[in-house]
């Protein structure tokens, strides 16, 4: 029934830009940057130019996106939005930017997966509005050059090393945006949940934030599920206890620690003694990619010191034993598979 599943898609979407908000006062967190942007944008509006081409980089859910709409809002520009892995060609990049009108904003979101090729035809584009195109090969090959209307590109990336020095001196504001607070979070918990039309307690929204990662994206994820749990089971009011259950069934731990966290804490105890272990070799023997491990799982892990980085390669701390209960000592004693 694809009718159905694209339906249900359209709502599971709909509901997260429900929630994401759409005036700066509704952005928590973040503080610095907002008074960046905002410095940035106003400053823009009395020139009456575009705002400068802006680069958003941090770990995947802390509101890149959700930043590139405001800003879009607040300078009155129409958003584009594409991604780096969607430009494959010179071509379709040159299809998106002859397309861009006065003022528009080509927000470019895992910019850090453009094409090296492509990367080098946005560099004038960027600089002086001219997008270069080659006609034709070898000696009979012409060079077309196109006049592009004043825009901003603003590009997004969970990986800024990946990003060549040149082009990322291309773009006039950098900013790094980091993990949350808790209180930040709970804030956060607290509006999505008058959105939602969900009645929490004050006190069952700090074991969500202690759960979110320090991560909104997820703080929304989970109190979307505690609903769920609470509606299955006819709850009116969500409690800790609630919470507590609905976490429980998710296998979320009290630090947000996820079965695929802990498993690869595990395997590296277990299988390598705690490690030093390359990535290639946690990769492997989790399953994973190594995307996957140094994108997604190793940033939170070193964050809360359960692992550590090493000439050698990764290892557990101390604090990684504690958290799975199990003594260094003994070790090679440990029974979890």
């Amino acid at each position: 029934m694809p009718e159905l599943t694209d339906l249900n898609k359209t709502k599971d979407s709909g509901l997260d830009l429900t929630l994401r908000p759409q005036k700066w006062d509704d952005y928590i967190g973040q503080e610095k940057i907002k008074r960046n942007l905002q410095i940035i944008i106003g400053a823009a509006k009395i020139r009456k130019d575009p705002i400068e081409h802006i680069l958003l980089y941090g770990p995947a859910g802390l509101g890149k996106t959700t930043l590139a709409n405001l800003i879009s809002v607040e300078i009155g520009g129409n958003l584009r939005t594409t991604s780096g892995p969607m430009i494959e060609k010179t071509g379709d990049l040159a299809s998106i930017l002859t397309n861009l009108n006065e003022g528009d904003i080509l927000f470019i979101d895992e910019v850090h997966r453009l094409n090296k090729a492509v990367e080098e035809v946005l560099y004038p584009a960027m600089e002086s509005r001219t997008l270069d195109i080659i006609i034709g090969k070898g000696a009979s090959a012409k060079i077309l050059q196109i006049q592009l209307p004043p825009f901003s590109i603003i590009a997004a990336t969970t990986r800024i090393d990946l990003l060549s020095s040149p082009f990322r001196s291309r773009f006039g504001g950098t900013f790094k945006l980091d993990f949350y607070n808790e209180g930040d979070i709970e804030k956060i918990i607290s509006r999505s949940a008058e959105i939602l039309g969900l009645n929490i307690n004050k006190n069952a929204m700090p074991l969500i934030a202690r759960s979110s990662r320090s991560t909104p994206r997820i703080a929304n994820r989970l109190l979307k599920r505690v609903r769920d749990f609470a509606q299955i089971y006819e709850k009116p009011i969500v409690t800790s206890d609630i919470v507590a259950s609905a976490l429980k069934l998710l296998e979320v731990d009290e630090l947000g620690l996820e079965p695929s966290d802990k498993h690869i804490l595990r395997v590296i105890i277990d299988k390598y003694n705690g490690g030093p272990v390359g990535l290639k070799t946690i990769a492997a023997s989790c399953g994973e990619e190594e995307e996957t491990v140094e994108g997604v799982y190793e940033p939170y892990l070193m964050r809360l010191g359960f692992l550590a980085r090493t000439p050698k390669g990764r290892v557990v701390t101390e604090l990684g034993y504690k958290h799975l209960n199990i003594n260094p000592q003994n070790k090679n004693q440990s029974n979890f598979f």
